[in-house]
């Protein structure tokens, strides 16, 4: 897939790459819904189990819909390697499971996802690995946590729900001073608008439940890497331990890919159009959201990505109640968790989605009771403010 991500532009490899046409000559990639594969004598089918000759196995570990869309991701983000897992949860854990043992310390940012913080804190803490969870934005902070146990770097840019954006460069750069690999959480951006194997990352991990679908429809998580390395051991992590992706999820992913840059872009642009409008409502405090000219890292994130992305998150006065006011106003908001929706999308993660975690961790990422997220949708941005103004007149 190296040879086509060079000869293609991206936008070129979101549709072409992946598919190799099969005897029927097929325009579209087929489902192979098969949970395993035929071979031609003894020989082969030991061939093929040990490792020794290429080819399908055994759709827990090999299956060719679900290669197309590891190899066009792959493409789409500069690497050659893709493995896809049954859910952005799955990756983590996977990539987890895959490179860390009993012993071994991990630096994480602090403003992660919920989930995945508690991967860190309540289940492979009881593994003997120790995390140490710094300011995403803190380069000091970073190279000070490393210890000579250190085995990875992980962090998630820009951050959820609060858009931080990491300078990846520069904590590749620590990374690599560590020996110590590091993974970046590409949810918010996708290969569309930030490509962090090409900043220096080693690993990219997604959820594809999200703006890689792009419609809600599917749950599914993937890995990338240029490292053969590193792929050999998150491979035999899968094959082991079976966290796979079915076949037609494969399928609805890669379709996803197809549109994903020109639905990214109709993203940004109705997610910068609406954090102005709320920049403007004197019942808005703040607007988090990389695109505005007063976030922090605005210069950061024009420098290292290729859009500020979909998602805005803003506080409103009043506490947790006039924010739960504001989300309950909303007619055409769809109030839900989950983003990279082409419906627009409302929640509050102090009790959605870092609702699990313990309130000094939510205080850590700066998740307050009055901070609405909001998944800026494919509708029109008129209908989407109108949605909230009704909300915020309220309150």
């Amino acid at each position: 897939m190296r040879e086509h991500s060079k000869r293609y532009h991206p936008h070129t490899a979101a549709v072409r790459c992946g598919h190799r046409r099969g005897a029927e000559q097929e325009h579209c990639e087929p489902i192979f819904t098969t949970s395993s594969f035929v071979f031609k004598d003894a020989a082969e089918a030991a061939a093929r189990f040990s490792g020794d000759e290429p080819g399908n196995v055994y759709s827990r570990f090999t299956n060719p819909t679900v290669r197309g869309f590891e190899n066009r991701l792959a493409a789409l983000e500069g690497g050659r390697f893709g493995l896809a897992t049954a859910s952005g949860m799955a990756a983590v854990s996977g990539l987890l499971l895959a490179l860390l043992k009993a012993g071994d310390h991990v630096v994480a940012s602090a403003e992660l996802f919920g989930s995945t913080l508690s991967v860190f804190t309540k289940v492979f803490n009881r593994f003997g690995i120790d995390t140490t969870f710094v300011k995403l934005t803190d380069l000091d902070a970073w190279r000070a946590a490393l210890r000579p146990s250190t085995r990875l770097l992980f962090l998630e840019s820009p951050s959820n729900p609060l858009c931080e954006i990491a300078d990846v460069e520069a904590v590749a750069a620590i990374a690599k001073e560590a020996r110590a690999p590091l993974a970046v959480d590409n949810a918010f951006c996708t290969p569309a608008l930030q490509r962090p194997l090409q900043l220096g990352a080693d690993i990219v991990v997604h959820t594809a439940t999200k703006y890689l679908d792009g419609q809600g429809r599917c749950v599914g998580g993937a890995l990338v890497t240029d490292n053969e390395a590193i792929y050999d051991d998150l491979f035999a992590m899968l094959r082991t331990t079976g966290p796979c992706m079915s076949p037609f999820n494969a399928w609805v992913f890669s379709k996803g890919l197809e549109t994903l840059a020109l639905r990214m872009k109709a993203h940004c642009d109705n997610a910068l159009q609406l954090a102005k409008w709320l920049e403007k409502h004197p019942a808005v405090e703040a607007v988090y959201y990389p695109g505005l000219e007063t976030h922090p890292q605005y210069e950061q994130a024009k420098r290292l990505l290729d859009g500020f992305g979909g998602v805005v998150a803003f506080t409103v006065r009043g506490g947790r109640r006039a924010a739960w006011r504001v989300i309950d106003c909303t007619r055409l908001l769809s109030i839900t968790a989950n983003l990279g929706d082409a419906k627009t999308t409302i929640t509050h993660p102090a009790t959605t989605t870092h609702a699990r975690i313990s309130a000094a961790e939510r205080a850590r990422a700066g998740i307050g009771d009055n901070l609405i997220r909001v998944c800026a949708g494919l509708e029109h941005i008129g209908d989407i403010t109108g949605d909230l103004q009704t909300g915020l007149d309220a309150i």
